[in-house]
Formats: structure tokens, C-alpha cells, sequence
């Protein structure tokens, strides 16, 4: 499976899908107008290893919530991003049976390796 998803409305993430130059053989997922559902966010955790992987502590609606001052149990952070977008870390993408998740450079880096192999 090769698939990523993403946020149409963030620069970060139209940078990146152009960067990588992912092409038509990507399945791409705006999160914003088709939802994850719940069992693809399980796949990604199971994938990741946790929740907590894929839950962006940057988003404004963590501190507007009070999320910092709070500590957060794995469902918590599923709860969260199954019922705000904005929670999921992005973008998310899935190569085979890799995961990638975020905007740093070490990440993208190893997204350019993998699917140049």
C-alpha cells in the first residue's frame, strides 16, 4: 500500500507531496473533507506503535483545550483525533509496511529513500 495522508489547506504538507514527488501511485487522503475512520487510525497506531505517535501537540486546539495541563492515555489521543483533524501529526504516510509520520527532514529523508528502492 502506498498511501499519505494530509491537509490540502497546509503549506507544510503541498511542500512535501512536491518534494517527494509522489505520483498517481499514492492514494491520497485529505483528512480534512474524507475523516479517518476509525480503523484506519488503528492502522496507522498498530503501525507506529501508539496513538500518542501520530497526536500533533502543535495544534492550536491543544493549548486552547487545555490539553497541555493534562495527561493524556492512548485512547485519549484516539478519541482526539478521530474527532478533530487537526490532532492528527502530518502527514502520515505509508510505504509497504513503513510509516512516516511528521514534517521533519530526518522523515522525509527516509520517505525519499524508501520509495526510491
Amino acid at each position: 500500500m502506498k498511501k499519505i495522508y494530509y491537509l490540502s489547506t497546509c503549506s507544510t504538507c503541498a511542500r512535501i507531496i512536491k518534494e517527494l514527488n509522489l505520483g498517481n501511485d499514492f492514494e491520497y487522503q485529505d483528512i480534512k473533507s474524507t475523516k479517518i475512520t476509525e480503523a484506519q487510525l488503528e492502522e496507522m497506531a498498530k503501525m507506529s506503535g501508539s496513538f500518542e505517535s501520530l497526536f500533533s501537540r502543535k495544534a492550536i486546539k491543544y493549548r486552547a483545550m487545555g490539553l497541555n495541563e493534562k495527561i493524556l492515555t492512548e485512547n485519549d489521543y484516539k478519541k482526539l483525533i478521530l474527532e478533530e483533524y487537526t490532532f492528527l501529526k502530518r502527514p502520515v504516510i505509508i510505504v509497504g509496511k513503513s510509516i512516516f509520520i511528521g514534517n521533519t527532514k530526518d522523515v522525509v529523508d527516509n520517505v525519499k529513500r524508501v520509495i526510491s528502492e
